[in-house]
């Protein structure tokens, strides 16, 4: 993380709008002398502080090209390429998550996007069921919907139910286990005006509801059912690990991203719904200057129209990886994880989670100690790793999710931050 001096530099930005044109050269030096030094190294190998992965080279140059490019992918129309490798990233997407046939995907900015695509689709579903347009007469009159999730739902869950009218006040938030898994048997009685939502990887532990049971229960009663999978759907792409999304296939609606656990570039969100015509129904508009084609026309999954084409992006990390790749990394990411939480558990922290994917939970006897760790970690320069709060505790949560991580940079983590914990104690005890 930058010092200091490097953020306080910062203010040489701050200056009114320029009046006349600057060289191109001397802005791209301005940014790089102090633009750079201002950035965080969260691609780097031992960056563990949010789930926010790396990118690996075959995504880099394919952005740098269609950067070059500068491709409008909302139509066709405006980018041939753009919209045959979005049809190819839903088939190849698709065929990794073992998704049905008919799933259709959207490519948006992330999965807090996704998320609000997908619970939105819902909603107007649920709605029409009911005999109500709400995209006609909107929410003024519309029957109230049930809303069921988790009391650990992530926090863009609340947004986007906020975000598309239904509030948080009148939320059913049902209890979960120690490992923040959603308690299946006391989900409330579900219908068909049940919009419920559930988590593949919790953001604190990485923990995954229990699908197979709940969507079998859901899809009985009529229920639609959404997945919020930001980084955790892509466990289904690896046999080792697809037990923990066994069942994930009944829901109706899923969202992810592409630029956490898979190491995509930032900005590659993706809603996949398998009622094609109940997605594109809530994202659809008109207009006398807009030409339609019988290929792929990307705004019609997506609440944006002009759009960065990412799904190039996308297309070149797949090609990159392959199907094997893909499998290896997701696994390689949950190895290192236990690994790590190995070596701070014989060294005399407390893990609090069971380490199930890529998430690890660590506490230093008390809230004090544990916040003083985290800082002088952060402090350290060695490595980066931020603070959560776990069953009413401060933990120091560690995320693995670039492919850039080594096991030396575990080890070399793993001792920094045993090293710290020692100088702590030996603090607080004088």
């Amino acid at each position: 993380f930058p010092d200091k001096e490097t953020l306080s530099n910062l203010s040489v930005f701050e200056e009114a709008c320029p009046e006349e044109p600057e060289d191109t050269k001397n802005i791209l030096n301005m940014l790089g002398k102090y633009g750079s030094p201002a950035t965080v190294a969260q691609t780097g190998g031992r960056y563990f502080g949010f789930v926010c992965g790396g990118i690996l080279p075959s995504a880099l140059c394919s952005k740098w090209l269609s950067d070059a490019w500068d491709q409008n992918s909302a139509l066709f129309v405006l980018s041939p390429i753009a919209s045959k490798l979005e049809e190819v990233c839903e088939n190849w997407l698709k065929q990794l998550l073992k998704l049905p046939d008919d799933t259709v995907a959207g490519f948006v900015s992330g999965s807090s996007t996704a998320t609000i695509c997908g619970l939105l689709a819902g909603r107007n579903y649920l709605l029409d069921n009911m005999g109500y347009d709400v995209t006609g007469k909107g929410l003024f009159n519309a029957p109230q919907i049930k809303i069921v999730l988790s009391e650990e739902a992530h926090s863009t869950v609340f947004k986007a139910l906020s975000i598309i009218g239904l509030g948080n006040t009148k939320l059913i938030k049902v209890p979960t286990d120690g490992q923040g898994r959603i308690k299946a048997d006391e989900i409330p009685e579900l219908d068909n005006r049940t919009l419920l939502i559930l988590q593949a990887g919790n953001v604190n532990t990485g923990a995954f509801d229990d699908f197979d049971s709940i969507c079998r229960k859901a899809n009985a009663a009529g229920a639609w059912v959404h997945i919020d999978g930001a980084f955790g759907l892509w466990a289904a792409a690896c046999e080792k690990m697809s037990c923990l999304t066994k069942g994930m296939e009944l829901a109706d609606s899923w969202s992810v991203d592409a630029h956490k656990t898979l190491n995509a570039p930032y900005d590659n969100g993706i809603i996949l719904c398998r009622h094609k015509d109940i997605l594109v129904n809530a994202m659809h508009m008109t207009g006398s200057y807009i030409i339609y084609n019988e290929n792929r026309d990307g705004m019609l999954y997506t609440p944006e129209m002009s759009r960065r084409a990412r799904a190039i992006d996308l297309w070149a990390t797949l090609k990159g990886l392959g199907r094997r790749g893909v499998a290896e990394l997701v696994e390689e990411l949950h190895c290192k994880a236990v690994y790590f939480s190995r070596l701070l558990q014989d060294g005399g922290l407390q893990i609090l989670n069971d380490v199930v994917y890529n998430q690890v939970l660590v506490y230093f006897d008390n809230d004090r100690k544990t916040e003083a760790l985290i800082k002088g970690v952060q402090e350290s320069g060695v490595c980066w790793m931020g603070g959560s709060k776990w069953s009413g505790k401060s933990v120091m949560r560690i995320s693995v999710c670039s492919y850039k991580t080594t096991y030396d940079d575990i080890e070399i983590s793993a001792k920094e931050i045993l090293r710290v914990a020692e100088l702590v104690s030996d603090f607080q005890s004088c």
